[in-house]
């Protein structure tokens, strides 16, 4: 197929797995330079993009869609504040702290590092924040520092009064958090990053790996250990977590945090279990019902015994759900899953929501279950099977990771018809 010169182009040159992102996402990106550049077919494309650098760059930004926004997922950053705190003092001003973000998209997540420091009372001198993307566009627009409505989400939007002001349709960043953050154009692939960088006390590197095969997952693993000191720190996205496992890290055990450190030296890293023949999928002939394990038996209370309690809708309790999880309230998250699931009849979401708990919580095997049970009930569920095949990749299982891919781009396509 014409097109598999192309995706291997984009796998050479930034890691990405097609099949990550969906072929026709890619698809998509190639007609329309097609019809900027008035390519005859793919033929004539492929020849122009091998004699153009700037037109590679072009695809590559038409192929990658920045989807950031300021604090995005916030108890990473209060995880940071206080393990800042704690670094500086260790420092004791030997140097100021040093902090990555990779990829930095727009610029929202390092401006966002260097709001959290300074809010917490950390003086410019204390800290410094580099940024690295693969896209110049989107590392120009970082530079300018003027955000949309789209870079501002939820309720809690105090940080914007205290570093922004108005301008014409947006808001623009002020000067004493952008000069704390130094935005460049690199890729994460190339080997000299590390040493044109150093090292870092943090590094945030989320919603990257899931992008990459695992041999790619591997290279850039590689470069991030390189460029973290060896008691720094790594945020990573919530459906990463596995991945570090398996590459021989360890959670900070900071609830919602997704922050990671290397395992101690006489602690082995966990296995890819390929040998490990993994849980079978539930059979589709009579469902049992889900049950949730209790510390103690279950006893029938009469109902005169029973307290009054007002009973939710199902689309309250679901709202519930997704704004305790949200906000990295994992417990009561958790249990109002199985308040769900006690109330109503099992649905895909829930079990969904069961699983990418326990995922962030470091629980593969709990977490596979999970997912799948949301797929039994719903097969196209789209977050599920991307989740479900990033831990099947991180155990070694390839092929299911892949198969999984490809459904969940069928249902892409499936869905917007």
């Amino acid at each position: 197929m014409s097109e598999q010169r192309f995706f291997r182009f984009l796998q050479e040159r930034i890691g990405l797995d097609v099949e990550s992102v969906g072929v026709p996402m890619v698809e998509r990106a190639l007609r329309q330079r097609c019809v900027a550049l008035n390519a005859a077919d793919l033929h004539d494309y492929w020849v122009r993009l091998q004699q153009s650098p700037d037109e590679q760059l072009a695809l590559i930004e038409a192929v990658i869609v920045p989807e950031t926004w300021f604090f995005r997922y916030p108890d990473s950053f209060t995880a940071l504040v206080g393990l800042a705190q704690k670094r500086l003092a260790e420092l004791a001003g030997e140097r100021p702290l040093r902090l990555l973000s990779l990829p930095c998209s727009t610029g929202e997540e390092p401006y966002s590092l260097a709001m959290a420091l300074l809010d917490a009372g950390m003086s410019p001198a204390d800290f410094r924040i580099d940024g690295i993307d693969i896209s110049p566009i989107s590392v120009a627009k970082g530079i300018q520092g003027v955000y949309g409505r789209n870079s501002f989400r939820g309720t809690e939007l105090g940080f914007r009064e205290r570093h922004f002001r108005e301008d014409g349709d947006g808001h623009k960043l002020n000067e004493r958090v952008l000069q704390q953050v130094n935005l460049e154009v690199g890729n994460v692939l190339d080997p000299a990053l590390a040493g044109r960088y150093g090292q870092y006390d943090f590094v945030f590197c989320r919603n990257l790996l899931i992008y990459f095969d695992v041999p790619t997952q591997q290279r850039v693993f590689e470069v991030l250990k390189r460029l973290a000191q060896p008691q720094g720190v790594l945020f990573i996205g919530p459906a990463e977590g596995s991945l570090l496992a398996r590459l021989g890290m360890r959670p900070l055990g900071i609830a919602q945090s997704f922050a990671y450190v290397r395992q101690p030296a006489d602690v082995p890293a966990a296995p890819a279990q390929p040998a490990r023949p993994l849980p079978a999928a539930a059979a589709p002939s009579r469902p049992r019902p889900m049950t949730v394990p209790s510390a103690r038996p279950l006893r029938v209370v009469p109902p005169a015994a029973q307290a009054a309690e007002p009973r939710e809708s199902e689309s309250e309790l679901l709202a519930n759900i997704a704004r305790q999880a949200n906000a990295g309230d994992s417990a009561q998250a958790r249990a109002s899953c199985q308040r769900y699931l006690h109330l109503f009849a099992p649905k895909a979401q829930v079990y969904y929501w069961l699983g990418l708990l326990s995922d962030t919580e470091g629980d593969a095997q709990q977490a596979l279950s999970l997912y799948r049970k949301a797929l039994y009930l719903e097969p196209q569920h789209p977050e599920a099977l991307l989740h479900l095949a990033t831990l099947l990749a991180a155990q070694g299982d390839e092929a299911g990771a892949r198969r999984l891919q490809e459904r969940a781009a069928r249902a892409g396509r499936e869905s917007e018809r």
